[in-house]
């Protein structure tokens, strides 16, 4: 199994998944609008309050999430109003789960201060903290310098 870190100037990742995943996640406001679906935010204001962006900027970001199929837009409707919507996670946004939690984690470790993080996620079975793991397909955990970068089908090879 060659290790493409071996020979990095026969590849190009002009094809690269992590700067598509960038393209639709790649700023502030995404991030904490995902942050705030995956705690129960539905309703656009609510998301304006929470996130702390003016409501142009906030229905631009959420038309973009709901374009990028993260989110969806669900209808509902108080009584005697008219039909609004709510935003809810699609699979797609909600597989971003991991993604959250070791964001969370590394900010919990990284950038907290004295007081500690703001809030901590933990299992609701057993109460213990709940973190984001390496993992192989055959469950098991995957330490750090034990990964092999390898090709992939669609590798785009310059050399």
């Amino acid at each position: 199994m060659e290790d493409l870190r071996d020979a990095r100037e026969t590849w190009s990742l002009a094809n690269c998944t992590i700067a598509h995943a960038l393209d639709i996640l790649g700023n502030r406001s995404a991030m904490l609008i995902l942050r705030e679906a995956f705690l129960g935010t539905r309703r656009f204001e609510d998301f304006v309050d929470r996130v702390g962006a003016g409501e142009p900027a906030m229905a631009a970001r959420l038309k973009a999430l709901v374009q990028a199929e993260l989110l969806e837009r669900v209808p509902y409707r108080e009584p005697g109003q008219r039909t609004r919507h709510e935003y809810h996670l699609t699979q797609k946004g909600r597989e971003l789960q991991p993604v959250i939690t070791a964001l969370r984690v590394w900010g919990d470790t990284w950038t907290t201060d004295e007081a500690g993080p703001p809030v901590v996620a933990v299992h609701r079975g057993c109460g213990a903290p709940v973190r984001a793991a390496l993992r192989c397909e055959h469950d098991h955990e995957v330490q750090d310098g034990e990964i092999a970068i390898i090709a992939g089908p669609g590798l785009i090879r310059i050399a």
